[in-house]
């Protein structure tokens, strides 16, 4: 397995791929080309988030500030810390590996 295989060059929606799920940690690749969270939508999570921006290029938005993402950029939420995705390049794919853990 490989997180590059079978990267869509062209995509309708956000991809998202379950790699590994159990009952303390969700892995997940996100595979983005210029899609962005609905306006007014704040991702409100349960759970922290660990997240690695692989390719591509994108921001990511709290509610005090926006953080720019390029390749080997990562960022750690705190669960319930309100964040969303400002911004995706739409010129290539943005391949992300998403890591939800417990507390």
């Amino acid at each position: 397995m490989n997180l590059f295989d079978d990267v869509p060059h062209h995509l309708p929606e956000e991809q998202l791929t379950t790699l590994l799920e159990t009952p303390g940690i969700r892995i997940e690749r996100i595979v983005s080309h210029g899609q962005t969270s609905p306006e007014g939508f704040w991702y409100d999570q349960e759970r922290p988030e660990f997240v690695v921006l692989l390719t591509g290029r994108a921001r990511v938005a709290f509610e005090d500030r926006e953080v720019e993402l390029v390749p080997g950029s990562y960022l750690h939420i705190p669960a319930h810390r309100r964040h969303r995705v400002a911004w995706t390049d739409p010129s290539q794919p943005c391949v992300w590996l998403a890591i939800h853990h417990a507390r």
